[in-house]
């Protein structure tokens, strides 16, 4: 046996086969599984909905995390109005509604014996398999990323988490005057209005503490990509000669000794580096072959969000090859694991899905601790173009900043988690 095999690990290796034990590694008799891989805004909910409109279905999430950390408002745990265990929700609502969560990493995935592979062991039979696995980064696109990241200089913080709580001790070590550069990718990438909504929470905790300091935003996209004349109306009058905005200033390397990051054009230093690489879907993806658009992205029937790829396996969430004007954001992936979980529901039961779904995406960015902005927009099935499209007329922006936007960002977010979660 490794003798660096401790305590710690057999506890955790316990817990895992217990939780397997639990699940089964067989159908049980006379009902249909559904697994569902990955605990996020798209899989807990598809999870929780198909438990809740058939509860004749056995359901089982893996999830390699045993708490639910939010992205959306973890800018704020940057700029100090929240802390993480705002943002951090136990799985305990989904097993009380019959949801078998399974604390493990889903490894392989074998689309004819209809089996998931499990990192600790073991397999998963389903009769539907639900893949939301979130974003993966494409480092080889930065040169000398990976090597800076060892450093602990370089961070991307674009998964909530113990990265989160870095980047802010970062800048809460970084000297008054000191500059906090921020590259933001070519789109598409996880949450569009999330780097700006980012440099207005820095900029709030500089105002506060470190009023000589400058918050540098690097864009690969020419302008803004999302609520950009909100944004740059906010950094104007709230945040004057702080926030600087580059344009085509797409991050092509790295170096965490010299603290720069090297541009196309121009090398640029800063103190504290939060370099955001290019996306992907999740790994999980890669290995299941759902990639099916510039070896990035996952393409899916939007009436049921099963993979064009392999039939009997459903995209959700970030991994997706978005539709026209859709947003890879958490509120649209909640959307897309109801239309998921009404389809998945109608397939096992022989019945035919909605042949016209309609969603809605919202989305809320705090331009400071107590003022935000939104963008909303409702999305439906065209059967010409076989996609969904944007409803002419619906959504839009906000006529500008406010408290009570704040106030109804800090409600969605609530209502949204326990939807999800409750």
């Amino acid at each position: 046996m490794n003798k660096n095999f401790d305590r710690r690990d057999f506890l955790k290796l316990g817990a895992a086969a217990a939780a397997l034990a639990a699940a089964g590694c067989a159908t049980t008799a006379g009902k249909a599984r559904v697994v569902v891989i990955g605990g996020g805004f798209g899989g807990a909910t598809a999870a929780k909905y198909i438990r809740m409109w058939d509860p004749a279905i056995e359901v089982v999430m893996v999830e390699r995390a045993n708490i639910f950390t939010s992205c959306p408002i973890s800018n704020l745990v940057l700029g100090g109005s929240k802390t993480m265990e705002d943002i951090r929700h136990s799985y305990d609502g989904l097993r009380r509604h019959g949801v078998r969560v399974v604390n493990d990493e889903a490894t392989a995935v074998d689309a004819e014996k209809k089996l998931v592979r499990l990192e600790n062991g073991g397999e998963l039979k389903y009769d539907r398999l639900i893949v939301s696995p979130g974003i993966d980064f494409m480092f080889d696109q930065i040169a000398g990323y990976e090597a800076a990241m060892k450093t602990n200089r370089v961070r991307h913080a674009w998964k909530a988490g113990p990265q989160t709580v870095a980047l802010r001790k970062q800048l809460e070590a970084m000297a008054n005057g000191g500059v906090y550069a921020i590259t933001i990718p070519r789109s598409p990438y996880r949450c569009p209005p999330g780097p700006y909504e980012r440099a207005c929470q820095v900029a709030h905790y500089f105002k506060q503490a470190k009023p000589r300091s400058k918050v540098l935003v690097l864009d690969a996209n020419p302008d803004v990509t999302s609520k950009g004349p909100l944004f740059k109306k906010a950094w104007a009058e709230l945040y004057p000669g702080m926030i600087e905005f580059r344009g085509n200033s797409k991050a092509v390397g790295v170096d965490a000794q010299t603290g720069t990051v090297k541009l196309e054009v121009e090398d640029v230093r800063g103190d504290v580096l939060n370099v955001v690489p290019p996306q992907r879907a999740g790994d999980i993806a890669v290995k299941a072959g759902l990639i099916t658009a510039n070896n990035r992205w996952c393409g899916v029937d939007w009436r049921t969000m099963e993979s064009a790829a392999v039939k009997g396996v459903h995209v959700l969430g970030d991994a997706t090859l978005s539709a026209p004007l859709m947003p890879k954001s958490g509120s649209m992936a909640n959307q897309h694991a109801k239309i998921c979980a009404s389809a998945v529901v109608a397939m096992i039961n022989g019945q035919a899905p909605n042949p016209e779904p309609k969603i809605a995406n919202t989305c809320y960015s705090f331009v400071s601790d107590g003022e935000a902005i939104h963008v909303a927009s409702v999305h439906t099935w065209d059967d010409k173009d076989r996609t969904l499209k944007t409803v002419p007329g619906s959504g839009g922006v906000s006529s500008a900043r406010n408290a009570l936007e704040a106030g109804y960002a800090w409600a969605w977010a609530v209502n949204v988690w326990q939807d999800t979660l409750g």
